[in-house]
């Protein structure tokens, strides 16, 4: 996966300390409610599309070039489904990193689901009964996209909140 050039300076100043970065996450629906899915290439794992924001840009703007950049996919965001925070991570060479992760529930618009970079093996439409394994998050991202109609779910004082 490549490192955004904004991320490569970053950790030439701080090296491998723990970063705070946002991330976007889009659950795609097409018009027979399939969600988009893209099998990771650095883990191997089925997950929703998304990646992190780039420096000043508007989350609704990102999620729809991560889609487009990852899957070939267009899609439109509709509503932010949630605000929520990962658990630290630390990636193979060391680097430390936490995210703040929006969700976003989005309406496909166009183009072709295709492997489209190099972050993904597989890219495709799936029905929601008929998933692939997904780790948790992945789940409960999806579902916070599916059921939420309001107000944008997050986390507070340890409890899911609308």
């Amino acid at each position: 996966m490549a490192i955004p050039a904004f991320l490569v300076d970053l950790r030439a100043l701080v090296g491998t300390r723990p970063l705070w970065l946002t991330a976007v996450v889009a659950v795609v629906l097409d018009d027979r409610d399939r969600v988009l899915l893209a099998r990771r290439a650095d883990d191997g794992r089925w997950a929703l599309v998304g990646g992190i924001l780039d420096p000043g840009e508007q989350p609704a703007d990102g999620v729809v070039r991560e889609c487009l950049e990852e899957t070939g996919v267009v899609a439109v965001p509709e509503l932010l489904a949630s605000v929520t925070v990962s658990p630290q991570v630390t990636y193979p060479n060391g680097d430390v990193t936490q995210y703040l992760v929006l969700t976003f529930r989005c309406r496909v618009a166009g183009g072709e689901a295709r492997v489209n970079d190099d972050e993904s093996l597989e890219v495709g439409w799936y029905p929601l009964d008929g998933l692939p394994p997904m780790i948790e998050v992945e789940h409960e991202r999806l579902r916070h996209a599916l059921e939420c109609e309001g107000p944008t779910v997050f986390v507070w004082e340890g409890k899911e909140r609308p």
